[in-house]
């Protein structure tokens, strides 16, 4: 179990409104999804830090028009890119996550793509793209996985830095935990 405190040095530019929203969703899925083990947190709330802004934004903050028709996402109907574009504390995007998570859910996302940024949802899509792309295999202590699994997520190196920075306080933090 991740602290309120620890949570706060990983995220230091987080609110405690919204740590508490999210870090209770945090942990209670955290084993179901596998990422219970301390490289795998930390590589997890790196990478998730950074996309959601330290759990600022669980809504892509442009307006998705740039998705618009980009078949790789699955949005090959009209306005599927601004309907779809990143929700959720990873940014989930696309027609055809939407439709995946709407199957494995059995919850409606395509007619309701904005539950992706109520909390409990926001977390358990973050958690599911990381089962789903079986990023665990790069959660390690290597920096050049720590790479990869960056690229994996965002489709290049944007924000590297971040995300690097998050995750040496997440790997000092979480040092002690037991998953």
């Amino acid at each position: 179990m991740i602290s309120d405190q620890q949570l706060k040095c990983i995220y230091p530019r987080s609110s405690v409104q919204n740590r508490n929203k999210y870090l209770p969703f945090i942990n209670q899925y955290s084993g179901l999804y596998g990422v219970d083990t301390y490289e795998r947190m930390c590589a997890f709330l790196a990478q998730v830090g950074h996309e959601s802004g330290q759990l600022r934004y669980v809504e892509e903050l442009a307006s998705g028009e740039a998705y618009e028709g980009r078949k790789d996402l699955g949005n090959v109907r009209t306005g599927d890119g601004l309907r779809y574009k990143g929700r959720g504390l990873i940014q989930i995007t696309g027609r055809e996550n939407y439709t995946k998570l709407e199957k494995e859910w059995g919850i409606d996302l395509l007619n309701n793509p904005r539950l992706l940024c109520e909390p409990e949802y926001a977390v358990l899509s973050a958690y599911w793209y990381w089962k789903d792309r079986r990023l665990n295999r790069y959660a390690t202590l290597d920096e050049s996985d720590f790479r990869k699994l960056t690229k994996l997520i965002n489709g290049g190196y944007n924000g590297y830095a971040d995300r690097l920075a998050i995750w040496n306080r997440a790997k000092e933090e979480l040092m002690n935990n037991q998953f």
